[in-house]
C-alpha cells in the first residue's frame, strides 16, 4: 500500500498541539511522519557526491565530530514537498511570533514567496542537508543564522533506527532565557519523527503584567550526538543560505 502524500500526512497532525509545544517548551516533535522507505532512500543518497553540492567535515573545522552534505538541486522529492507542505503552517506561526515581539518583519505564505525573496538578497543555494555521524560523532551546540533572510523555525527529520543504526544519542536544545540560566532539553527522537524548533528566539509566554513591558525572548542553541558502530542520519531541512560555506 502507497505512502499518503506528504501534504496529507502533514494535514493529519494536530497542529493546534505542535503550537502549543512550540509555545510552551520551545520545540514540538511528531509522530514518524516519513515512511522507512523514505528514510533508507534519502540515507542511501550519502555516497551519491552527484546529489550534492558540499559536504563539511565537522572535525576539520571544530564543528564536532561527524559531517554533512548539502543537497544539489533537484532536491529530493519528499525535501521538496516536506519544504513546500510545511512552510505555509510554518509561516503563519512565524508571523505571529514576529507581532508578539512587535516585529514589523513579516514572511510570504508561501515558500516560493520565501525563496523569491531570498534571491532579491543574493541567497540562491539550496540548503537542505543530510547529517552524518558515526560512533561517538556529535554536532557542537550552534545557532543556525546564515544571510540577511533566515527564517525563524526549523525542522530536523530523523533517518536512522534507534537501537538497530545507532544507540544512545538525542537531539539536544539549549534555551536562553532572560536573567535566567539556560535550560536544556535533550530529546529522545524515533526514525521518521520531525522536531520542529526555533532558529534562533521565540517569544516567552507568562501572565500579563502589570505595566506594559516587551514580550520575553528566549534564545536557542541546538546539536545532536550518536553513539554505535553505526552510522547516524539525520535530514536538516533549513530555508536560508548557511553562513559557513566551506568544504565546497
Amino acid at each position: 500500500m502507497d505512502a499518503a502524500p506528504i501534504a496529507t500526512r502533514l494535514a493529519e497532525l494536530d497542529w493546534e498541539a505542535i503550537e502549543c509545544s512550540l509555545r510552551d517548551q520551545g520545540f514540538a516533535k511528531t509522530s514518524p511522519l516519513l515512511t522507512p522507505d523514505e528514510c533508507e532512500a534519502l540515507v542511501a543518497l550519502y555516497p551519491d557526491d552527484s546529489r550534492f553540492r558540499s559536504r563539511v567535515d565537522m572535525a576539520r573545522h571544530r564543528f564536532g565530530e561527524g559531517d554533512y552534505k548539502y543537497l544539489a538541486h533537484p532536491l529530493p522529492p519528499v525535501v521538496e514537498s516536506l519544504r513546500e507542505e510545511a512552510y505555509p503552517r510554518l509561516a503563519r506561526l512565524a508571523n505571529a511570533w514576529e507581532e508578539t515581539l512587535g516585529s514589523a518583519t513579516r514572511y510570504p505564505p508561501d515558500l516560493a514567496g520565501l525563496l523569491g525573496l531570498c534571491r532579491r538578497h543574493g541567497q540562491t543555494k539550496p540548503t537542505p542537508l543530510l547529517l552524518h555521524y558515526e560512533a561517538g560523532g556529535y554536532n557542537c551546540l550552534h545557532q543556525d543564522l546564515y544571510g540577511d533572510i533566515a527564517f525563524p523555525l526549523q525542522i530536523t527529520a530523523f533517518l536512522s533506527r534507534r537501537g538497530v543504526d545507532y544507540e544512545g544519542g538525542d537531539f539536544l536544545l539549549v534555551e536562553q532565557r532572560p536573567r535566567a540560566q539556560s535550560r536544556g532539553e535533550a530529546i529522545h527522537t524515533e526514525r521518521g519523527e520531525l522536531v520542529i524548533f526555533p532558529t534562533r528566539h521565540r517569544p516567552l509566554p507568562h501572565a500579563p503584567p502589570a505595566r506594559p513591558r516587551r514580550p520575553g525572548l528566549a534564545s536557542h542553541d541546538h546539536a545532536s550526538r550518536r553513539e554505535h558502530d553505526h552510522a547516524g542520519d539525520a535530514l536538516h531541512a533549513r530555508h536560508h543560505l548557511p553562513r559557513r560555506e566551506v568544504g565546497r
